[in-house]
């Protein structure tokens, strides 16, 4: 039980909450954002002081009665109530560390897979495989050092030796945003494992914007359906974007594909045939 974090994050999400959220009256006395402490309380049908005691982190871990009756009371979501659990210590961590290697049946599906650009991607946003295609549309992966792979990173802190920020998305924002949540989330599931300690750590130290989306506390990240990637050899080119989760690694298969026949898919054809050489290093 992370006793903080999550104290913390019912603050941050009791703050966030209106009182017409939960039908109760706004009224013209209140000083602060959000609903009062005693409100939650009663909404999740516990004591004041012991929810008091909870957002302070001197509380010891809630049962599961009571968790559904927070999550009852701040309204939150499925990502949000599953997070909740994960900082209560009341949901099982995968292991110690997050998962590094990629079953070699999805890595030969990478590389069978036609007309799409694809590639593997860890709880802690590390690139861990792709096809020549994924390669062509963002950077020769393989000349990258494992570190120089991280998409978190880069989104907050990009090379100097780029000439375009994350690959020319258009919604490089949004997707900072998903990474600071999902960073968050992956903090939580493997609370001892070191490389995500020390990557949070470096983006927070090393990024104002990653500080503050940080403290924002959000785990659902927005959802990404498309995204538009300014190329430097084929120029503005929009793909469908369908991210799959493997289970059994906690990773993403991030697949990006166009409509048959449409001038993406032409694009895509053609950095296709010009493979990772063909475009050049990033």
């Amino acid at each position: 039980m992370d006793k903080q974090e999550l104290g913390a994050f019912l603050r941050n999400r009791r703050e966030r909450l209106r009182p017409e959220d939960v039908g109760l009256p706004s009224g013209p006395r209140r000083r602060t954002p959000g609903l009062r402490r005693e409100e939650i309380a009663v909404l999740a049908h516990i004591s004041t002081e012991y929810y008091v005691r909870l957002e302070q982190g001197r509380a010891p871990r809630p049962s599961a009665d009571v968790l559904a009756g927070i999550v009852g009371a701040l309204r939150l979501t499925g990502p949000e109530s599953d997070h909740l659990h994960l900082l209560a210590g009341t949901a099982p961590n995968r292991s110690d560390l997050h998962s590094r290697q990629v079953r070699p049946s999805i890595t030969g599906l990478l590389h069978r897979i036609p007309s799409t650009a694809g590639f593997v991607m860890s709880a802690a946003f590390d690139v861990l495989a792709w096809n020549d295609l994924a390669a062509a549309l963002m950077e020769n992966f393989a000349a990258r050092t494992p570190d120089d792979r991280n998409l978190a990173r880069n989104a907050f802190m990009p090379r100097v030796s780029d000439d375009a920020t994350m690959y020319g998305l258009s919604d490089v924002a949004e997707f900072r945003q998903s990474a600071v949540m999902g960073l968050r989330s992956a903090s939580a599931r493997y609370p001892d494992d070191p490389s995500i300690r020390a990557l949070v750590d470096e983006l927070r130290f090393g990024s104002n914007e990653f500080a503050r989306l940080w403290e924002r506390n959000d785990v659902q990240p927005p959802s990404m359906l498309t995204k538009t990637f300014r190329h430097r050899v084929v120029g503005e080119i929009t793909l469908d974007c369908d991210a799959l989760h493997l289970v059994d690694g906690d990773q993403h298969l991030v697949l990006y594909t166009a409509p048959v026949g449409s001038a993406a898919a032409q694009s895509l054809a053609f950095l296709d045939a010009l493979g990772a050489d063909g475009v050049g290093v990033r």
